[in-house]
């Protein structure tokens, strides 16, 4: 419940247009990697998936069946987007960004995900949460 109220006053960041933005290269980074994610989550190949995820998802999910069983009851958005575009970007610190995405689902409604992700001591970026929620965003 804490994560969601957090990304809930980042959003609200976003919004006010108070956030620092991020760097052009870790933008590309953090799009990156989850655009690579998506890739895998739509080949079926929870490994690859997986292997996006930051350390503290992987301590909650240790093993690449329980990530997929959590991904797959939980965000089948994600998991199987029929379309997907990048929205608004946020560094929250100097190795924290927040990435909105706006999807359609499998179900064909829009939905928007907000990814954080963390630069990690071997300078790549990787997922540490994703708050998704139905939207209209990509109506307007």
């Amino acid at each position: 419940m804490r994560r969601i109220a957090a990304a809930l006053v980042l959003l609200a960041g976003l919004a006010a247009g108070t956030a620092t933005l991020a760097g052009e290269a870790e933008i590309r980074s953090a799009r990156s990697t989850i655009e690579a994610q998506l890739k895998a989550f739509l080949a079926d190949d929870g490994a690859a998936a997986y292997g996006y995820a930051a350390p503290n998802i992987k301590a909650i999910f240790p093993t690449v069946e329980a990530f997929m069983h959590m991904v797959e009851n939980g965000y089948q958005p994600v998991r199987r987007p029929r379309n997907y575009t990048f929205g608004k970007v946020e560094e929250t610190g100097p190795t924290s960004i927040i990435q909105q995405v706006l999807l359609v689902g499998p179900d064909g409604k829009e939905y928007e995900a907000v990814y954080t992700l963390e630069l990690q001591p071997d300078g790549t970026y990787r997922i540490t949460g994703v708050s998704l929620r139905a939207s209209n965003a990509l109506s307007t």
